[in-house]
């Protein structure tokens, strides 16, 4: 069906799990998408988040530009059931993008496997910027997050030599292991069941466990020079307030998001560097060898963007998806 403005290509779950892209894709492409919000030539607009009394719900709404591929879109999320186990649990994500050239739609798709790839990446470039001579990493957690956690480090840190992974369920360790297998068929991972012990060892920790999660490193298990990276749970509030310095991929994000690593008053720290800041080469996320620092992985939109509109490219070769006529 030739395109025009008034169908849409639907991108479903079944066909993005279709699509082969590289880790080192994926990183490039979330990589770019911080260098040109850094240029000023993306925006990338504050959430809107919305989530009821009793917080068992929230939803957020993201819209951004892409000032290098020229595309607007715009991203919704949705989960429910908070307070319930991750099997219970009900979550929707999807990404409308628009050509700005055109004026044309591009594609709406499914965004979880686009987030299950661009969070992980980030925590890579993160810890490439904050410790690019890591040799131990310790991921906690091995849901979406966790699962690729180690695949993505390894990608960006050529130097790990020890990996590590704390969690509690045996078919997300198993996941863990699979995934680390299928990208790196050479490495294993150990599993740890002493955490301070293990966060003493670490030169990176990532923390991607959910909510529920006993798990919590302190300021006082984290050896000099050491950098740790939130994503979901597993970090106490010590670790950011003890901080040396304080990377973020947006402040803004982190003060909306991470009220939960809060002080007793209330209080957040000053962000030191934004992540898109030093993956543009302005500024060294690290100006001491034993530093200790605190890293916060919100994700931001125009990654989202970037990501997804790289889909979309690799799916219309392929001729996947389905064309709806929306505004027929």
């Amino acid at each position: 069906m030739d395109r025009d403005d008034t169908t849409l290509r639907v991108l479903s779950t079944s066909d993005l799990a279709g699509l082969d892209i590289t880790l080192a894709d994926v990183v490039d492409t979330v990589e770019q998408a911080y260098r040109t919000l850094a240029a000023g030539t993306s925006d990338n607009p504050r959430k809107l988040t919305v989530k009821p009394d009793d917080g068992h719900s929230v939803s957020y709404a993201m819209l951004g530009r892409d000032g290098v591929r020229n595309v607007v879109a715009i991203k919704t999320s949705y989960k429910h059931g908070l307070h319930e186990n991750r099997d219970k649990q009900h979550y929707y994500t999807t990404l409308t993008i628009y050509d700005d050239v055109t004026g044309l739609p591009v594609a709406m798709m499914d965004c979880s496997r686009i987030g299950s790839l661009r969070t992980p990446a980030v925590s890579a470039l993160l810890a490439r910027e904050c410790a690019p001579d890591a040799t131990t990493a310790l991921v906690i957690g091995t849901g979406t997050q966790g699962r690729l956690a180690l695949p993505f480090l390894l990608t960006t840190l050529p130097k790990l030599d020890r990996l590590l992974l704390c969690g509690t369920h045996p078919d997300g360790i198993a996941a863990v292991r699979t995934e680390l297998a299928r990208h790196f068929p050479d490495r294993d991972v150990e599993l740890v069941t002493n955490l301070a012990s293990a966060a003493r060892d670490a030169d990176v920790i990532v923390a991607t466990a959910g909510a529920h999660t006993a798990a919590a490193v302190e300021a006082d298990w984290l050896k000099p020079g050491a950098t740790a990276i939130l994503v979901g749970h597993g970090l106490a509030p010590s670790t950011l307030h003890r901080a040396d310095r304080v990377i973020a991929t947006s402040e803004a994000q982190m003060r909306v998001t991470g009220t939960d690593m809060a002080d007793s008053k209330g209080n957040l720290p000053a962000v030191d560097l934004e992540l898109p800041v030093v993956v543009s080469g302005v500024s060294k996320a690290r100006t001491s060898a034993k530093q200790r620092i605190f890293a916060y992985n919100s994700g931001l939109v125009v990654t989202d963007i970037a990501l997804g509109h790289r889909f979309a490219q690799l799916a219309t070769d392929r001729k996947l998806g389905t064309e709806v006529a929306l505004w027929r």
